[in-house]
């Protein structure tokens, strides 16, 4: 009598487990992020996030959510990686006209990055926008602006105290006034200003601040 073979196990495990994702989620949402970026939310569609991601809508939906989860997601990738970009500045002991220099290269490079133009801050040109009808997208915001100005007070309080700003500074509003300046040069990126035109304003911003002293 002959026995039927039972089929290898190694193919029974995988026949069980189904087919691998062929989509990396850490990468998709990168995909997902420079495509809100560019367009904003409402200008993105379903069919645009599929196209960018290789991912069908049903993938979508199994690993983000809907459309609006995956904008507050790429958002919340997008806040860590600008984040990372700039904590070590803000952390480490320098003059205090170097650390603002260092700050805004780096915003500018953040701003100035993108295979077809400049795409600006996701925070500045769409998120902001978002904010108006949608509570959590605006203390998202919120909290992103908060954190950019106790950042840049904390600066300018350690500076006061060394004794590279006067007595009268008032380290709160340099820190808005510094802020100001990185939506302004957000923008301004995005409407394609040179990145000369745009460090003119950042070196004027900083004379302004440490009293043109070099």
């Amino acid at each position: 009598m002959v026995q039927k073979q039972k089929p290898p196990a190694a193919a029974s495990e995988h026949k069980r487990r189904g087919r691998p994702r062929a989509y990396e989620p850490d990468v998709a949402l990168g995909k997902a992020l420079d495509l809100f970026r560019t367009q904003g939310f409402a200008a993105t569609s379903l069919d645009d996030l599929s196209e960018a991601t290789g991912m069908n809508r049903p993938s979508l939906y199994g690993a983000f959510g809907d459309k609006r989860e995956l904008y507050i997601k790429s958002y919340q990738r997008y806040r860590e990686e600008a984040r990372a970009s700039m904590v070590e500045i803000f952390r480490q002991e320098m003059p205090v006209r170097q650390r603002l220099e260092r700050i805004f290269a780096a915003a500018l490079n953040i701003y100035l990055s993108g295979e077809a133009g400049p795409r600006g801050c996701f925070t500045v040109v769409t998120a902001a926008s978002e904010a108006v009808g949608d509570p959590d997208i605006r203390a998202m915001v919120l909290d992103g602006l908060n954190e950019l100005d106790k950042a840049f007070a904390s600066c300018f309080r350690r500076a006061k105290e060394k004794g590279e700003l006067p007595e009268s500074a008032d380290p709160a509003v340099l820190a808005q006034l510094a802020s100001a300046t990185v939506h302004s040069i957000a923008i301004r990126s995005r409407a394609r200003v040179s990145r000369k035109e745009l460090e003119a304003i950042v070196k004027g911003t900083i004379d302004v601040i440490v009293g043109g002293k070099s």
